[in-house]
């Protein structure tokens, strides 16, 4: 699950509503990939474009994000991966709010149907290639 998440350049492949993503920077610090990604969102008409720091720790299995510039106040996520008998357990943390007060009180009632699409969207992912994995081995 590590490696679906960290695989930023696939993101517009599979999560809905990313229309595009492409990374600025990529730089190795202290053993952790840090990358800067511009990433482009949209939903019929409406298109958004942030940037984001983003850091991924193999050896901690964490990936930390935090926006550095678009339309949010705050827009950060963590995640945590904890490896199980069977697969792995997932913990992801998410704070947002956009500058829009508007905006901010029209996404914050959608976003549990969002939350839950792209949640589904990553597991999706991961079956995919867990599956292709099996049948070329």
């Amino acid at each position: 699950m590590f490696a679906v998440v960290a695989d930023v350049e696939k993101y517009p492949q599979f999560l809905p509503w990313v229309v595009a993503l492409r990374v600025l920077t990529r730089e190795n610090v202290k053993e952790r990939d840090v990358l800067t990604a511009e990433m482009a969102v949209g939903y019929g008409a409406l298109r958004e474009k942030y940037t984001s720091r983003v850091i991924l720790d193999r050896a901690a299995r964490t990936i930390d994000v935090a926006q550095t510039s678009g339309p949010f106040k705050q827009l950060e996520n963590h995640w945590r991966f904890t490896p199980r008998e069977q697969g792995c357990q997932v913990d992801f943390s998410l704070a947002y709010e956009f500058r829009n007060r508007i905006l901010n009180a029209v996404a914050g009632a959608a976003f549990g149907k969002v939350y839950v699409k792209m949640a589904d969207a990553f597991e999706a992912r991961a079956k995919a290639l867990s599956d292709q994995a099996v049948q070329q081995g």
